[in-house]
């Protein structure tokens, strides 16, 4: 089931409708376990963020308001690469619930979510290969690094109360801003006509990105399990500190009697919430995270502020932070 509510998708509906059928022959397999595991996330459904910004980006930056094949296959590529990353960090956070239903690894083990995430990066990486275009190449291929190096910066700074807001926002732009950032980026290079632009679009890409992880993380907080499709808390108790306890860490104190202890009793993790929502580290977050928006929607109105398609743009920034509502 594919969530669409508030997405500006209108526009963009008949490549959206053929991007979810082409999904499932792309990830085909001979290895029927594999598929299957490959395949489980993709039924969940999901909002199809990332390829609803690459469409739309298309739209907006092409003079006959076209998306060309090339740049319907990098929505497509860069679904894959988001779902691959997906059924990873499921693994590392031990999540057994995505989108309301049981990950690749609860339904089958790790071993085999492992090389379904694996087999989705490869396959990713033939199509990619498949658009010859070696700017594109080089800048999709840097995601796959950049989510390593996020997942490396996460680990290290696992229960880490002395974890900076620049630190944080840094792994949150390898985790989750590099893909939007360079999708976006790519969807330029596609274009014959913008390619001069490709920088502007990359930084709507990360500042969208980085408030979409932002407002996630504030999710994570405030939402029942049920809302989130996963356990909600997941990130205290996997040692992960986002904007809002790092706005709070000065105010309480014992939040670092919870940290160094690692949430490790049963009530550790709702103390800690407790905590943050006594305070306005919440609303500092969200500001943040607003910062990054206005600065995304600028870059829209600089680019051509006349352009219809450029409300499609800047409704995704709107969408990103109503997630909060």
């Amino acid at each position: 089931m594919y969530k669409y509510l508030g997405l500006p998708v209108k526009s963009v509906k008949k490549e959206l409708d053929q991007l979810n059928h082409n999904l499932n022959k792309m990830i085909a397999a001979d290895n029927p376990i594999l598929y299957s595991a490959a395949e489980r996330i993709f039924i969940a459904g999901g909002k199809r963020i990332r390829p609803i910004v690459i469409l739309n980006t298309a739209k907006f930056i092409s003079i006959d308001k076209t998306i060309s094949t090339e740049q319907k296959r990098l929505a497509e590529i860069t679904e894959i690469i988001h779902t691959a990353s997906l059924v990873h960090d499921d693994i590392i956070d031990n999540c057994d619930t995505r989108r309301g239903v049981n990950t690749v690894h609860s339904v089958f083990n790790n071993k085999i979510a492992v090389l379904a995430g694996d087999f989705l990066f490869a396959q990713s990486s033939w199509y990619l290969a498949n658009l010859n275009n070696l700017s594109v190449v080089k800048t999709i291929s840097k995601i796959i690094t950049d989510f390593a190096e996020g997942e490396i910066k996460q680990g290290t700074k696992s229960f880490d109360n002395n974890i900076s807001m620049d630190e944080y926002t840094e792994k949150s732009f390898y985790k989750t801003a590099s893909l939007i950032a360079c999708s976006c980026k790519a969807t330029v290079l596609l274009s014959e006509f913008s390619v001069s632009r490709d920088k502007h679009f990359y930084l709507y890409g990360k500042h969208i990105g980085l408030a979409f992880q932002i407002i996630d993380d504030i999710l994570d907080i405030i939402s029942t399990s049920k809302e989130l499709g996963k356990p909600a808390g997941l990130d205290f108790k996997n040692g992960n500190l986002t904007a809002s306890l790092i706005f709070t860490l000065n105010k309480k104190q014992k939040l670092y009697k919870l940290i160094n202890q690692e949430f490790q009793f049963k009530d550790d993790v709702n103390e800690a919430i407790n905590m943050i929502k006594q305070t306005n580290s919440i609303h500092k977050a969200k500001d943040l995270a607003i910062e990054h928006i206005q600065l995304a929607i600028q870059i829209v109105k600089k680019q051509h502020s006349s352009n219809k398609n450029g409300i499609d743009l800047i409704s995704i920034c709107y969408y990103i932070l109503n997630r909060f509502n």
